[in-house]
C-alpha cells in the first residue's frame, strides 16, 4: 500500500480536464469519487495527507477513538463493504478507523483517482467557460464544472496564540497534528492544554507513561464513560436486524439533534430521570443521554437533572473534592457541546502523577524555554501537548482562496458568519459544493451518514443537471437567507446557544458568533420536498449547452 501511495504523491496533476474535482479523501471524499465515478462523471480527488482516512488520519494521538458506535460509524450503502469488513469494538480506536479507510478506497478502487501530499490553494470560478480553475500548491492545475468540498467539519486545527510558546524547547506535540511515529512520554513532565474531546480521550493514556502530567482546564466538559468493549456475533447480528429502522429514523433525527416532541413532551419526574440515567451510565456511551428524554435539549429543567446526575458522578469518582468541583461543569447545560465519551477520564485526577489547574483562576501568562507560568505557578515541563481543537465546519473551507462570480471569494461573502441554502452551496458559488457545510447537520450525530447523505443528494442533483442540459446551479438569495435564518431560529428555541462551543465558532478569535449546524427534525425531508418542487430556491443555468446533456 505505501508504495502505491507513493506513487500517487510523486505526479503532479496539471492541465487536467474533467467534471468534478473532489477536495479531500476522508469518509465524505471517498464516497464522492465512488459515487460520481458511479454516475459516469470523470473525477479527481485532492487530498492533503499522504494517505486516505481525512482526521482520522490526523489525529492519532494516544487514545484516539470515535464516540460514535462503530458499527454505525461505517458506510450504509454497500452491504458488500458490511459484510467484508468486521469492526472488533465497540467503540473503533483510530488504528482501526483509518484502516477501515484505506479497505474501503482499495474495495472500491478510488486510489488512482486521488492526488495525495496535494493541498488546494485556489480554486476560481471561469464565469465565460463556466468551469472552476482549481490550483493546488505543488503547481497542478485541474478545471472542473464541478467542485466537491470534502474538506471535513474538523479538520484544521486551533492552536491558541500564547506569549513565548515559540521559545519552548521541548518538544510540542497538538492532537489533531499527530507525529506517525511512536510518541513516548515515558519519565517525562508533561502539560497538556485542553479538556474537550481530545483531552479527555489522551489524558488518562499520558498519565499512565508521564512522569508528571500537568492538565490545564479553562472550561470544564461534561463526560460520559464508554463502557467500550469486543464486539460480539450477537452484536452484529443485532445491528443488521436493525440497520434499516435506523437508517429510515434519520429521516427525522439522530442523538444530538432536537426530535420532533421536544417542545411538547412532558417533564418527567426527578427520580425517573434519575434512575434512567443511571442505566445509561452503567450501558456507557452518548448516544443515550442525548435521547434520553425528547426535551432534555430544549427544557431547563430537564436538561439541569442530567448535568446535576453527571456532576454528582464527578463527586463520586474523584476523591479531592476541591478538584471534582474544578472538574465540574458549570454555568451551561448538559450536551450542547459535543458530549465527550471517555475511559477512566475522572479517573485520572486519583492519579498522583497528575495536576489539575484551573485556568479560570490563574491563566497561563506566557510559555518560556522550559516551563508554563500561570498567574499563581511556575510548571517546568519537558513537553507540551495542545488538545485545542478546531476551527470547526468553516475552517476547511475558508482556508482554500475560493472565488466565486465577479471574484467574489468566499471569505469575504462568509464574513459576517457562513451562508449556504441547505449546507450545500452559497450564492455567487455556481456548482460549488460542501459536504456537511454549515446550515446542514454536519458535525452533529452521525458525521459518516450525514456525509452520505449530501454527497447521495450532490449525485443525484449533477444527474439531473445532465439529463436537461444545465450548466450551473447556485440558490436564490432569498432561499439562501430564509434557511439561514430558519437554522438560527432552530437554535435558539434550544438551549444549545447557551454554551460558548465550537458550534458557535467562539473558540476562534475573529470568528462571528454563528451558531453553524442545523439541529432541528426532518432535514432530509425537506431536501427532498426541494428536489420534489423543481429544486425550490436554487436557479440553474441553461446558456451552456454540454456534452453530458445526451448521455442519457
Amino acid at each position: 500500500m505505501a508504495a502505491s501511495v507513493e506513487r500517487q504523491a510523486g505526479a503532479i496533476e496539471t492541465g487536467i480536464e474533467c467534471d468534478a474535482v473532489v477536495v479531500g479523501a476522508g469518509f465524505g471524499g471517498l464516497y464522492a469519487l465512488h459515487k460520481l465515478r458511479e454516475i459516469g462523471l470523470s473525477v479527481r480527488g485532492l487530498e492533503a495527507a499522504p494517505d486516505v482516512g481525512g482526521t482520522w488520519y490526523w489525529n492519532r494521538y494516544p487514545g484516539a477513538r470515535c464516540d460514535v458506535p462503530s458499527l454505525f460509524y461505517s458506510y450504509s450503502w454497500s452491504p458488500e463493504l458490511r459484510r467484508e469488513w468486521r469492526w472488533t469494538n465497540r467503540y473503533a480506536g483510530q488504528e482501526e478507523i483509518l484502516s477501515y479507510a484505506r479497505f474501503a478506497a482499495d474495495r472500491l478502487d478510488l486510489r488512482k483517482l486521488i492526488q495525495f501530499d496535494t493541498k488546494v490553494a485556489r480554486a476560481t470560478f471561469d464565469e465565460k467557460n463556466e468551469r472552476w480553475i482549481v490550483e493546488t500548491d505543488r503547481g497542478g492545475r485541474l478545471s472542473a464544472r464541478f467542485v466537491v468540498m470534502a474538506t471535513g467539519g474538523l479538520s484544521v486545527p486551533n492552536t491558541p496564540d500564547i506569549p513565548g510558546v515559540a521559545d519552548f524547547k521541548g518538544a510540542i506535540y497538538h492532537t489533531a497534528r499527530w507525529p506517525q511515529e511512536p510518541v513516548s512520554f515515558e519519565g517525562k513532565r508533561v502539560g497538556i492544554v485542553g479538556t474537550g474531546s481530545s483531552g479527555i480521550q489522551a489524558i488518562p493514556m499520558i498519565a499512565k507513561a508521564a512522569k508528571q502530567l500537568v492538565v490545564f482546564q479553562r472550561t470544564p466538559n461534561f463526560s460520559v464513560p464508554a463502557r467500550n468493549r469486543p464486539l460480539t456475533d450477537e452484536d452484529h447480528r443485532s445491528f443488521d436486524d436493525g440497520l434499516e429502522a435506523y437508517l429510515a429514523s434519520l429521516e427525522q433525527s439522530d442523538f444530538g439533534r432536537v426530535p420532533p416532541t421536544a417542545f411538547t413532551a412532558e417533564v418527567p419526574p426527578r427520580d425517573v430521570q434519575w434512575k434512567h440515567y443511571e442505566k445509561l451510565w452503567q450501558d456507557g456511551g452518548s448516544g443515550g443521554f442525548l435521547k434520553a428524554f425528547p426535551n432534555i435539549l430544549v427544557h431547563p429543567e430537564v436538561n439541569e437533572v442530567a448535568a446535576d446526575f453527571v456532576r454528582e458522578k464527578i463527586r463520586e469518582t474523584v476523591k479531592d473534592p476541591e478538584v471534582a468541583a474544578a472538574l465540574s461543569p458549570e454555568g451551561y447545560p448538559f450536551g450542547v457541546k459535543r458530549l465527550c465519551v471517555d475511559t477512566d477520564y475522572f479517573d485520572t485526577y486519583n492519579r498522583s502523577n497528575v495536576e489539575l489547574v484551573n485556568l479560570r483562576e490563574e491563566p497561563i501568562e506566557k510559555i518560556t524555554t522550559d516551563a508554563v507560568d500561570t498567574a499563581a505557578r511556575h510548571f517546568e515541563l519537558d513537553a507540551l501537548v495542545f488538545a485545542t481543537g478546531f476551527d470547526a465546519v468553516t475552517g476547511a473551507l475558508l482556508a482554500v482562496d475560493i472565488r466565486g462570480r465577479k471574484g467574489v471569494t468566499l471569505k469575504d461573502a462568509w464574513s459576517e458568519g457562513p451562508k449556504a441554502y441547505l449546507g450545500l452551496t452559497t450564492v455567487g458559488f455556481p456548482n460549488l459544493f460542501a459536504i456537511t457545510g454549515p446550515g446542514s447537520p454536519s458535525v452533529i450525530g452521525n458525521v459518516i451518514t450525514n456525509c452520505e447523505y449530501h454527497v447521495d443528494w450532490i449525485a443525484e442533483c449533477l444527474t439531473h443537471m445532465r439529463r436537461r442540459g444545465l450548466g450551473t446551479i447556485e440558490p436564490e438569495r432569498k432561499a439562501q437567507d430564509d434557511w439561514v435564518e430558519h437554522v438560527a431560529e432552530v437554535a435558539d428555541r434550544t438551549l444549545f446557544p447557551k454554551a460558548n462551543s465550537w458550534y458557535l465558532g467562539v473558540n476562534i478569535p475573529g470568528k462571528p458568533r454563528v451558531f453553524m449546524p442545523y439541529i432541528g427534525e426532518g432535514y432530509r425531508t425537506t431536501c427532498r420536498e426541494i428536489v420534489a418542487d423543481n429544486y425550490r430556491g436554487f436557479t440553474f443555468g441553461t446558456s451552456a449547452v454540454r456534452e453530458q446533456a445526451a448521455a442519457e
